[in-house]
Formats: C-alpha cells, sequence, structure tokens
C-alpha cells in the first residue's frame, strides 16, 4: 500500500504564501497612500513630508518583516526563518513536527529538549495548506531521522 505522506523532492520551502501576499500588498499599498497624500497637501513643510514617507516605509518594513517566515528543508537539514531569527537544523535533531488543532504554527520538538515555533507553516489564512506542508515536513523528518539506522538501508 503506497504512503498518503509521500515526501517531496529537496529542495523545499514552505511558506505561508496568502498570508505572505496578503501582507506585502497591504505593505505596499500603505506605503502608496501615505506617500500620495503626504505629497498632495500643499500644507505640509518638506520635513512633514519626509516624515510621512518616513512612517509610511517604517510600515511598510513592519509588514515586510512579518511576511519573513519560511521553513527550507534540503538534504542536510531544516531552516527555520522566523520573524527576528534564522536556526538550521540537523534532520537527527527534529524528533517530532507538530501542527495540533489551535495551534497558530508548527512546533518542531527537538532533541535537546525544546520545542521550536516554525512560523512559516501556519494555518491563518490556507488551513488545508498548512496542514498538508506539516504533514510533508514530518514524513520528511521521519524518514530522514538516524534514529532508526535500517530506515537508511536501501
Amino acid at each position: 500500500m503506497p504512503d498518503p505522506h509521500q515526501t517531496p523532492a529537496l529542495p523545499v520551502t514552505f511558506r505561508p504564501s496568502r498570508t505572505r501576499a496578503v501582507l506585502l500588498t497591504a505593505g505596499a499599498a500603505i506605503f502608496v497612500v501615505i506617500t500620495t497624500v503626504a505629497m498632495l497637501l500643499e500644507q505640509l513643510s518638506p520635513g512633514e513630508r519626509v516624515s510621512f514617507v518616513f512612517t509610511a516605509a517604517l510600515l511598510f518594513a513592519v509588514l515586510l518583516l512579518l511576511s519573513r517566515p519560511k521553513v527550507v528543508a534540503d538534504e542536510t537539514g531544516v531552516t527555520v526563518v522566523n520573524i527576528a531569527g534564522k536556526r538550521h537544523l540537523e534532520w537527527a535533531e527534529i524528533l517530532q513536527v507538530n501542527l495540533r488543532p489551535g495551534d497558530p504554527w508548527v512546533f518542531l520538538n527537538l532533541s535537546d529538549g525544546t520545542s521550536l515555533p516554525a512560523l512559516g507553516i501556519q494555518p491563518g489564512i490556507a488551513k488545508q495548506r498548512a496542514i498538508e506542508d506539516a504533514r510533508a515536513l514530518r514524513a520528511l523528518a521521519e524518514a530522514r531521522s538516524v534514529r532508526d539506522p535500517e530506515q537508511h538501508q536501501g
């Protein structure tokens, strides 16, 4: 019987594409609107216009940062890129991939006893896609685990 959770070809990148599209579109729209308003308001001084544009750029940068999360799986392991950090894990370090009902994103249970949130797989806008991505990452982690050496003999 074939495995219902076939592992994807490596390298593979998981990211919340719809959420990213919404954030980047909103960021660009906010930047354009605030900049346009700043240029159209005749009573603003040049310094005030610059502060409007700077504020718009800052808001866009925040939304850009929020759109950063991804999970990249390759032959060497998994790289988790979250909002403010990036961490590479060897396959053997990942004991379990969890996405329980109500979780905001995937959690990776690690061999050092900690849990690492992987914001690159989140069910926010695309719940079914997040479930499929979590299953794919789980299948990859299980297939590449060195906990059972017989799995790697072919």
